[in-house]
């Protein structure tokens, strides 16, 4: 008699499948929101040191960098490394505050001519 009910009972989810159906989701949005979080570039440059999202000195020796930057005119051209500075905040990817003091700084920017030495080392 049990056995025929359960074709009309509905069937709850296991804790293996409930397991298995939120991995699944977390992959989906790891795979689709990772690549555009670590591809883009867009930066704000503020005047408050507070608002940033990083403190940035600006060195002459690139060997002493964390950041080799390449600083481009499109949009669309910015990647991991070359910066397209633009004037909304509110459109941009990370907040930056350019400081005199090196030892105040979360990292050091080394402004390079070859786009393709362009890398974020930190």
């Amino acid at each position: 008699m049990t056995e025929n009910l359960r074709y009309f009972l509905p069937e709850y989810p296991t804790r293996q499948k409930t397991k298995s159906r939120v991995m699944k989701i977390i992959l989906k949005w790891i795979i689709a929101v990772i690549p555009f979080m670590a591809f883009s570039q867009v930066v704000y440059v503020t005047d408050n040191q507070y608002e940033a999202d990083y403190s940035v000195f600006v060195t002459k020796n690139k060997y002493d960098a964390d950041w080799l930057i390449y600083i481009t005119n499109n949009r669309y051209d910015a990647e991991e490394g070359r910066f397209y500075f633009t004037n909304n905040k509110y459109s941009a990817d990370y907040k930056i505050y350019f400081t005199d003091n090196r030892y105040s700084a979360d990292r050091k920017m080394y402004y390079t001519t070859n786009k393709y030495e362009a890398v974020l080392k930190k």
